[in-house]
This record gives C-alpha cells, structure tokens and sequence, in this order.
C-alpha cells in the first residue's frame, strides 16, 4: 500500500513539473477555412493541461481568430467576441481548466469548418495532509477558598478531677453590740457622782 502510494505522489508531482508545450492548429496548413482534418478530432486526440499554448497561423489581414462564448461558437456569432487576434502568428496561453472555443473572424469561415473546441484538463496538486493546531493551553485552575466552618466547636472540658466548690471565705468577726443609752446615761452619773464625793473631801480637808 505504501509503494502505491507513493508511486501516485510521483505521477502527480510529475504531471504538476511537467513542461508546457506549444500545439501548431492545422499543422503545416494553418488556421484555414475547409481544413483537410477536423480541427475537433484533432484536439480530441490531444492532452491539454494549464500552461500549454494554441498557435495559429494565417494570412494577416484576411483571417482572424476570435475566443468566444458556446452559444456564439455554436451560431458562429464573430460580432460579440470575448477576445479578437489578428496578427497572422497568434500564440493563446490556457490559464485555467475546462472549455474553450475559437472561430474565424473571416466571414463564412466558421460554417466551413474553421472552428475549434479545446478542453483544458484540471491540473491536480498533491493534497497535503492537514496540520494538527497545537492544544490550547488550559488556564491554571484557581482552588476554591474553604468554607468557613458553620459553628464553633464548644470547647471540650479539660479532663481531670471534676471542679470543687469554691472554699468559704473565713467569717467575719461580729461587731460587738454599741452600748445601749441607758447604759451610757447610768455610767455619766457614777462618774458625776465619784467626782463629786471627790470635790466635797477636798474642800472639807
């Protein structure tokens, strides 16, 4: 399969390299009216690719060539061409594939037979095969911050012996109750009267 393959790509390289060539209309007699070969079954005998060259030749003055559209070519219409050449030694260069179609300019030239239908083949290039894009880079993923927790934990109780009561403060020494004013009214006269006794022994010694 390999081999195969190959050999296609060097037939198709080859066709692709091929040089152009120049195609003498008629021959020897030219681009004439009542031509001693069809000029239709001469191109059909012919390979054309993109790049070859027609050239006719023809008495300057009396004869032309025009390039003109299939129905024109078909009515032998020479009043619309696309392009006249009447300089005797017309060289006309394919520049793409598909149909072209000549006529005389020469009036009753083309319904004597001097006209020309030519096929261009396609020329085919190698395909090259598809180049793969490099892969994107994907951005660098940015992780998520963490949730706050929903609720703090209560803390856990420190292990050990369970919590003693706290010690009773020592109590207060009770204030000594005030002495009552009748007390105090009954001490004020003994002193009164103590001072007195005193006073009367000094004055009477």
């Amino acid at each position: 399969m390999a081999r195969v393959l190959l050999l296609a790509g060097v037939f198709l390289g080859l066709i692709h390299l091929a040089p152009a060539y120049d195609f003498y209309v008629g021959g020897r007699d030219g681009w004439v009216a009542k031509p001693a070969e069809s000029y239709n079954l001469w191109a059909e005998s012919m390979r054309f690719q993109v790049g070859d060259k027609l050239v006719f030749i023809y008495k300057t003055g009396k004869d032309s060539v025009l390039l003109v559209k299939e129905e024109d070519y078909n009515s032998c219409n020479t009043q619309n061409p696309i392009k006249k050449f009447d300089d005797g030694h017309t060289i006309f260069q394919f520049n793409r594939s598909g149909p072209f179609f000549f006529i005389s300019g020469a009036a009753g030239h083309c319904s004597q037979g001097q006209k020309l239908v030519v096929v261009v083949m396609a020329t085919r290039k190698p395909i090259p095969p598809p180049t793969s894009s490099p892969p994107h880079a994907s951005p660098p993923s940015v992780p998520s911050p963490a949730k706050p927790p929903s609720s703090s934990p209560s803390p856990s109780p420190a292990p050990g012996n369970p919590s003693q009561p706290p010690a009773a403060s020592p109590p207060s020494p009770t204030p000594s109750p005030r002495p009552s004013s009748a007390h105090n009214v009954a001490l004020s006269r003994i002193s009164n009267g103590v001072l007195a006794l005193f006073l009367g022994a000094v004055f009477l010694g």
